[in-house]
């Protein structure tokens, strides 16, 4: 597949929930340093606070991310575009593959089994025995029901 085959079909629609993955260039760990993660996150809150998006639920992993957010305002490939361009200024350099993926998530699907699904990924990679291990994830719903 590629990245111009990523475009087709792509919508934004306002209120809608959005999986967005976006990976690192040459799936470079940058965010293995706690630090570089930290100031991605800073970068999603302030989307967030600024009104384009509200997020449900990312885990930040060595070499990508994970996303899952409601569009409240413009287009997710701004949002996008802002979060990359930004997180690589906080960074210093270019840290992003030119695209990224996305699964609109429809009416029928379980927003919180993607979020279970989001936060399991450092357990999957053998990063830690437990979530609450892991110091880069959040979900609007961190309670028992979530833990994977």
């Amino acid at each position: 597949m590629s990245w111009n085959d990523l475009r087709k079909g792509r919508a934004s629609l306002p209120g809608h929930a959005y999986h967005i993955t976006a990976v690192t260039r040459q799936r470079t760990p940058y965010f293995a340093a706690l630090d570089n993660g930290r100031k991605l996150v800073r970068e999603l809150m302030a989307l967030q606070a600024e009104g384009r998006c509200e997020t449900l639920c990312y885990v930040v992993m060595p070499d990508h991310l994970h996303w899952l957010m409601a569009l409240r305002d413009g287009s997710l490939a701004e949002a996008v575009r802002l979060l990359k361009g930004r997180s690589a200024r906080a960074l210093g350099h270019a840290a992003w593959q030119p695209n990224y993926f996305d699964h609109a998530v429809r009416g029928d699907e379980d927003l919180r089994t993607t979020a279970r699904y989001i936060v399991a990924n450092p357990l999957r990679a053998g990063l830690v025995e437990r979530i609450g291990d892991y110091p880069l994830w959040d979900a609007i719903w961190v309670d028992e029901t979530l833990s994977p």
